[in-house]
């Protein structure tokens, strides 16, 4: 069974949305961040699960 993406800061599921990126953590580099286009838009934070690195 494969999870569904869902952006890291709003909890949306990722779906069609090309503005949507994924990329590891920039500090410990284990953990996917998923953001959806409207987030990134409005520069909402994100917060990794495992070091709680926030980002904008």
């Amino acid at each position: 069974m494969v999870k569904e993406k869902e952006c890291t800061s709003c909890k949306k599921r990722i779906i069609n949305d090309p503005s949507s990126v994924s990329f590891t953590c920039p500090n410990c580099l284990e953990v996917i961040i998923i953001r959806c286009g409207e987030c990134r838009k409005k520069a909402i934070k994100y917060r990794c699960s495992k070091c709680k690195f926030e980002g904008p």
